[in-house]
Formats: structure tokens, C-alpha cells, sequence
């Protein structure tokens, strides 16, 4: 028997993923093809590879062995592609770049400008996820750099300090705290409707660790999958939230939302660059990162 291998990588997305979505959405198919690809790849090994259920999908024990052999595979597939790669030098090729939210929205254009412009024969591909996920795929080595804005706890991924973030309170122009000439009370939070993007972020983790440890209950938390999202809602006085400041910057500038002080409480945070230990970088990888240490023209304070 001849294993398909389009069908594997399916299979194999799906068990590490622990999702028909999210697999699909990486694998940019729609959620029936891969289901359907799953099922005809079941029937052609001629056993369940997956327990599927309400609260997600999991590989069976064939599915556990299995799955070990195809990341070997394809490790053995992306280093041949990564040797032919550093052979054609930096006149060709890819360099495929994983950012959580805040990071590929608001930090990286200077440097993806800079790069393009200094090998404009790489093709640039652009990963934006949260922290858990942009960790699960270097982990896959489904991308050659990471960054994240918070704690990972992926297996042989190793995060090394990049920048330093600093987060505030956001309000709408007509919110009570924005009248405040001297920074606030933190605990006045426990009145608040706070806004916070989706367990899983790195925002969303540093964030709830502070509140914790300084002992704020807000009134309610609101979760949106989004920052731009969140800003429009505090913008409409929905609530007010804690966000990188480089991320509502502009929105600032503009007068839509206004940055708060809170009394005694600075909340700052450390933005990490992911690494493999036994993977040699590609040539593209290793320029991008060295630009990734130098300042460039981008500023993440006011």
C-alpha cells in the first residue's frame, strides 16, 4: 500500500491541531474537503486514525504512530526544500514569518519593507495567530521566525527576549477616566467592563496576571478574537481595555481613545523570538533576524 501523501498531511494537521478548522484554515482548504480527505484516508489505511467528539478531535493510539512517522517525513521534505533553498542563495526562494496579533499587525511592516527591498526575489508569507499557535507551528517548523507576545509552553521551543512592550489603559474619549488629570486607582477597574482578546493570546495572559496579582476583579470580561475589534468596542463605549500602546497609537493621535495612568501599576512585557535548538536557520532566516536586532526606525513608545 502506497500512502497519499496530500491525504497524510491532512491527517497529520488535523491530530497535531486538534481541529478540522483550524487545520483547514493552515492548510488554506475549506473545513468539508479535509474532513472528507480524513475519511477517505482512514479508508485507504484501513483504520480510525482519530476519535472525534464535542470537545475536539484526538488521535488513537494508530493515529499517535502514525503521526510520529509523518512529522519525520515531513521534517526529511522541509529540509531538502531548506538545502536546495540555501544553494539558490537569496536571489529566490521563501521566508515564511509567524507573528502573534499585535506583533504582525503593528510592529513587523518596517522590517518586512526593509527585507523586501534587499532581496526582493524572496517571497514573503506572513503568519498572524495568537501565541499558542504561532508556537505550535515552529514547533511543526511550518515557519522559519516567530514572534510572540507572550509565555510558551510548546515542547522544544525555545524563546529568547526580543523587545520590551508596554501596555495601557484604553478609554473612549467619553468615559469618566478620561476626564482624570492624575493616574487612577487600578481597583476603580472593578467597575469596568474589560475587553480582552481570546485565551491563548499573549496579550490576554499578561494582562490577566497582572489583574490577578494586584487583585482586580472587573465587573465583567468581554472577549474579542481581535485588537482592531477591541479598540472599535472601547471606541463605542462598550467597555476599556488593556492594550500595547503601539497598537493604539494611531486611534490616540486621532482622539478616538485615550491612554490612561494607572496609580503604582506599569504593565510591560517582554516580546520573544521563537527558536528550534537542532534546525539550522535558512539563509533568508538568519538576514531577517540579524534586521530583527537593529533598531530600524520603529519606535514602540510615544
Amino acid at each position: 500500500m502506497t500512502l497519499n501523501l496530500h491525504l497524510l498531511r491532512m491527517f497529520s494537521t488535523v491530530a497535531r491541531l486538534g481541529s478540522f478548522s483550524r487545520a483547514a484554515e493552515l492548510l488554506n482548504i475549506s473545513q468539508p474537503a479535509i474532513s472528507k480527505g480524513v475519511r477517505d484516508f482512514e479508508l485507504q489505511v484501513g483504520c480510525r486514525l482519530l476519535n472525534r467528539s464535542q470537545k475536539g478531535v484526538v488521535a488513537t493510539s494508530e493515529g499517535r504512530a502514525l503521526l510520529k512517522h509523518a512529522e519525520e517525513l515531513f521534517a526529511a521534505e522541509r529540509a531538502a526544500e531548506e538545502m536546495l533553498s540555501a544553494r539558490r542563495g537569496l536571489n529566490n526562494g521563501s521566508l515564511r514569518i509567524g507573528a502573534s496579533t499585535t506583533i504582525a499587525t503593528y510592529m513587523l511592516a518596517p522590517y518586512l519593507g526593509a527585507f523586501h527591498r534587499a532581496y526582493p526575489g524572496i517571497d514573503l508569507h506572513l503568519v498572524s495567530a495568537n501565541t499558542r499557535e504561532i508556537g505550535e507551528q515552529m514547533a511543526a517548523q511550518e515557519i522559519d521566525v516567530g514572534l510572540v507576545e507572550g509565555p510558551i509552553e510548546e515542547g522544544g521551543v525555545i524563546a529568547e527576549r526580543w523587545r520590551t512592550d508596554t501596555m495601557k489603559l484604553i478609554v473612549s474619549r467619553d468615559h469618566v477616566f478620561a476626564t482624570a488629570e492624575e493616574p487612577i486607582d487600578p481597583k476603580l477597574l472593578d467597575k469596568e467592563v474589560l475587553i480582552l482578546r481570546e485565551p491563548g493570546s499573549g496579550s490576554r495572559e499578561i494582562v490577566a496576571q497582572t489583574l490577578a496579582a494586584n487583585r482586580i476583579e472587573p465587573l465583567r470580561i468581554l472577549e474579542i478574537g481581535s485588537t482592531a475589534a477591541i479598540k472599535q468596542a472601547v471606541v463605542a463605549g462598550i467597555g476599556v481595555s488593556i492594550v500595547s500602546i503601539v497598537s493604539a497609537r494611531d486611534q490616540v493621535r486621532l482622539g478616538c481613545l485615550q491612554t490612561i495612568e494607572l496609580k503604582g501599576l506599569s504593565i510591560q512585557r517582554a516580546l520573544w523570538r521563537l527558536k528550534l535548538p537542532d534546525r539550522t536557520p535558512r539563509p533568508a532566516a538568519r538576514v531577517f533576524e540579524k534586521m530583527l536586532d537593529d533598531d530600524m526606525t520603529l519606535s514602540f513608545e510615544e
